[in-house]
C-alpha cells in the first residue's frame, strides 16, 4: 500500500537519490514484504522521472530490496522461509570469514571502535530505541567487523545483502522486542571478546552461531514454505 509520508527526492534526476528514498521507505516500513512499487505512483510521489526511478529500483534489485518480473511487475521482496534461510546461511558463511580475518588484524583502535558501539547498543537495548536504532547499531557492529577484515570482495559481499538483513533484523525486533533487547548487549560483547583472544576457531563457530540465533527465530514466526 502506497504511504504519503514517504519522502520526495530534493534533486529530481539523480538514481542514487531515489534508490536512497525508496531504500528508507522500505526499511522504514512504509511498504511492506510483497508491496507492488507502481512506476507512476512512485515517480510522481518522489518528484522524479520514470528513468530515474527506473535506475533506482534497478539499484534496489541488486540489493535484493526488490523483485522484477515480466507479468508482475517490481514489488518489495516477500519476507518468506526461504528467503530467510538464504540470506542468513549466506550472512553465516560471510560473517564467519569476515570474524577469522579480523581477529588476526584487530588494533587496539579497532578495538575502541567496537567498544563505543556496544556502549551505543546496549544504552538502547536497555532503554525505549525505537527497532530501528537497534538494528542500526546492531549492524554497525558487524560492519566495523568486516572494515578490520580488510577484505573488499568480501565487504562487497556483504554489502551485496546488509540491506536485505536489515529488513529482516527489523521483523525480528519486532516480533520479539524484549527478548531481543535483553539479548543484544550480551551477544556482542561475546563476540567482541572473541575476536580480541584470537582464538580461531571459538570466534568462527560463534559468528555463524550468532547469525543462526537470528536465523532460527525469525523461521520460528513464519510458516513454513515446505522446505527442508
Amino acid at each position: 500500500m502506497m504511504d504519503s509520508r514517504v519522502v520526495p527526492v530534493r534533486r529530481g534526476g539523480l538514481a542514487t537519490e531515489t534508490a536512497d528514498a525508496l531504500r528508507e521507505a522500505i526499511l522504514g516500513g512504509h511498504f511492506e514484504p510483497g508491496d507492488p512499487l507502481r512506476e507512476v505512483e512512485l515517480a510522481a510521489m518522489l518528484d522524479v522521472s520514470r528513468g530515474s526511478l527506473r535506475e533506482g529500483l534497478a539499484v534496489l534489485e541488486t540489493e535484493g530490496l526488490v523483485v522484477r518480473g515480466w507479468h508482475r511487475g517490481t514489488r518489495v521482496i516477500d519476507a518468506a522461509a526461504r528467503d530467510v534461510r538464504e540470506v542468513y546461511d549466506l550472512r553465516a558463511g560471510l560473517d564467519r570469514l569476515a570474524a577469522v580475518t579480523a581477529s588476526g588484524r584487530i588494533s587496539r583502535d579497532n578495538i575502541s571502535e567496537l567498544d563505543e558501539t556496544l556502549r551505543l547498543l546496549s544504552q538502547a537495548g536497555a532503554g525505549s530505541a525505537p527497532p530501528a536504532e537497534l538494528v542500526e547499531l546492531d549492524l554497525r557492529f558487524h560492519d566495523q567487523v568486516y572494515d578490520i577484515a580488510g577484505n573488499q570482495r568480501l565487504t562487497d559481499a556483504w554489502t551485496g545483502i546488509r540491506s536485505q538483513v536489515l529488513l529482516f533484523q527489523q521483523r525480528r525486533v519486532r516480533a520479539g522486542s524484549a527478548d531481543y533487547r535483553q539479548a543484544i548487549g550480551l551477544e556482542h560483547d561475546h563476540y567482541r571478546d572473541l575476536l580480541i583472544q584470537g582464538d580461531i576457531d571459538a570466534v568462527a563457530r560463534e559468528a555463524e552461531r550468532h547469525v543462526h540465533i537470528a536465523r532460527d527465530f525469525l523461521l520460528a514466526t513464519m510458516p513454513s514454505d515446505g522446505e527442508m
